[in-house]
């Protein structure tokens, strides 16, 4: 993934945005729904973030905390290794995301990135490893360096997704 400094300008300022509270908020409202019919619309192919800012969007399903339906949402997952990284800052909104909570209820997950399809495993990321983590986010996605200070007392929560296997590649 291409840290914030190797982006084009207009990669940078599209990521830099998402760093103020206007921006955020509209974000917040629009960049799911957006990212989904982009998805669906090129054959998994690209989403409207990955296209404005550069950075790869992957699409995570969980099941439900309370419906137990499978839910599938656009994130920002970090490759590491074999594993992903999912940061849990709602656009620095008060609240945890919806998928976080559903990694909790049951941590069993699949992530799409770039056509793979893989079975995860998710777990919390606490002391060290956690700010080693939200580090590496910070300097590929800037505006995870205010959202903590937005979200008030809640922490950001850092899972590490581990990977259980590929289940399916596009071709």
């Amino acid at each position: 993934m291409q840290p914030y400094q190797q982006a084009r300008l207009v990669r940078r300022l599209v990521r830099r945005s998402a760093g103020t509270r206007p921006m955020a908020k509209l974000y917040g409202v629009i960049q799911q729904p957006l990212d989904r019919l982009v998805y669906r619309l090129t054959g998994g192919r690209a989403t409207v973030s990955s296209w404005l800012s550069g950075i790869e969007i992957s699409m995570l399903t969980t099941t439900g905390a309370r419906t137990g339906r499978l839910r599938t949402l656009p994130v920002l997952a970090l490759p590491d290794g074999e594993d992903a990284i999912l940061i849990a800052s709602n656009f620095g909104r008060p609240r945890h995301p919806s998928w976080y909570h559903n990694l909790r209820a049951n941590p069993h997950a699949t992530l799409v990135t770039a056509g793979v399809t893989r079975g995860l495993v998710a777990s919390e990321l606490g002391g060290a490893d956690r700010e080693r983590c939200y580090a590496r986010a910070e300097a590929i996605f800037p505006p995870f360096i205010q959202y903590p200070r937005w979200a008030g007392t809640r922490r950001i929560p850092v899972l590490r997704l581990h990977a259980t296997g590929v289940l399916e590649a596009q071709q």
